[in-house]
């Protein structure tokens, strides 16, 4: 006769599990691969190819709106999972090597070829500070899944710091197109140098950032809270680039914000001072919008 777990299952089966959770411990993933949460982050991933293919060809407006569908992609992959019961270890793996092309290397690249380039080594330098800044990012967020709050990022998220980079590209070609401004990508070579750098330095900060996650959408709302929806959508729809670029501009400068504020009022970070549980290896899920 076979042995098997005190649950009926096999033991040594994926079905079997342990009688309970060790303390502290996080539960583990379940090791398959479903097709919905997968295929959300596969978009996300062809999103990113997609805006390095673009910048390569010279398209900036297209990359950079490539990197903000990316973004909406990404922010859905993580919620699915949860809705459907569809979490998997591969999942949150995959996300993160997926968030890693759509919001490291893409907008480094993307910026690089747009105005970057004509510095010379200065130019890749920065590219590759927004780069590493982006891998390590990943890396601390995977290893302190529950460690810190999780009200607040522990740095700048990659999402964030990659519509920042979009975002000027962006804004910039569509006011050129209007006529609005006259400046060339080779004259604002070195504002786009000093918010690369920004961006990826922010993103190994410890500088807390809301992370809306204390949001609950199954919660009832004040009428007046679709009312401000509406008037944001109507808002974003009136001048896309322009209203992205300023949102992530204020989000992008909201963690030094709050740090001052704390230190002002001389309270702590918001998460505890500890080591990671699971020694550096864990699971996004898509949380870092």
């Amino acid at each position: 006769m076979s042995e098997r777990a005190p649950n009926g299952e096999p033991a040594g089966s994926d079905q079997a599990k342990p009688a309970h959770t060790p303390r502290g411990l996080a539960p583990k993933r379940s090791r398959r691969i479903y097709l919905l949460p997968n295929a959300l982050t596969t978009a996300a991933l062809f999103c990113g190819f997609y805006a390095i293919v673009q910048a390569m060809n010279q398209h900036f407006e297209q990359a950079a709106i490539a990197i903000f569908v990316a973004m909406v992609l990404d922010s859905l992959d993580g919620r699915v999972a949860r809705m459907t019961n569809t979490e998997s270890a591969f999942g949150e793996m995959f996300d993160s090597l997926s968030d890693m092309v759509s919001f490291g290397v893409a907008p480094a690249l993307i910026i690089y070829e747009w105005s970057l380039r004509g510095l010379g080594k200065w130019g890749w330098l920065a590219a590759f500070v927004y780069v590493a800044g982006a891998a390590m990012r990943l890396a601390r967020f995977n290893a302190n899944i529950g460690v810190v709050d999780k009200r607040f990022f522990q740095g700048l998220p990659s999402p964030s710091a990659a519509a920042l980079i979009a975002g000027l590209v962006w804004v910039v070609t569509d006011l050129r197109e209007t006529h609005w401004i006259t400046l060339s990508r080779a004259d604002l070579a070195w504002p786009a140098w000093v918010l690369t750098v920004y961006a990826g330095l922010t993103m190994v900060s410890i500088a807390p950032f809301y992370s809306f996650k204390g949001i609950n959408l199954k919660k009832s709302v004040p009428f007046i809270f679709l009312i401000a929806l509406m008037l944001l959508l109507v808002l974003i729809s009136a001048d896309p680039p322009m209203v992205l670029f300023g949102l992530a501009l204020i989000y992008g400068l909201s963690g030094y914000v709050v740090w001052f504020w704390l230190w002002k009022t001389g309270r702590q970070l918001p998460w505890r001072v500890r080591a990671p549980l699971h020694g550096g290896k864990g699971g996004k899920g898509g949380d870092e919008v």
